[in-house]
């Protein structure tokens, strides 16, 4: 942590209120589970619609043979395991949290 808290700063009570609540979104690696490709910008939601994050990057991945991303989303939905939905030309494509690097 580069910042030092024993002197005083601009931004000082925001900082402080981010190192005590913790982040609220994080960077996760995803999987596609359906053929489709994530790209930067995409919304990253819930099978219900709400908008969790969005895709940071994404590609296919020809050695895994699977298209896989990363993006930001909500903390309390990044854990690995959670199913995910991009959206992709209107159509949600589900997606699987995955622990990265990627395999």
């Amino acid at each position: 942590w580069i910042t030092k808290f024993t002197k005083d700063f601009t931004s000082r009570a925001v900082f402080e209120q981010q190192k005590a609540e913790g982040p609220s979104r994080k960077l996760v690696g995803f999987e596609m589970k359906e053929k489709g490709i994530a790209r930067h910008g995409y919304e990253i939601k819930t099978f219900e619609g709400e908008v969790i994050g969005r895709v940071t990057s994404g590609t296919q991945a020809p050695s895994l043979g699977k298209a896989i991303g990363m993006g930001y989303i909500d903390t309390h939905h990044s854990a690995i395991g959670t199913e995910v939905y991009i959206s992709v030309r209107n159509s949600l494509l589900k997606a699987e949290v995955v622990k990265m690097p990627f395999s």
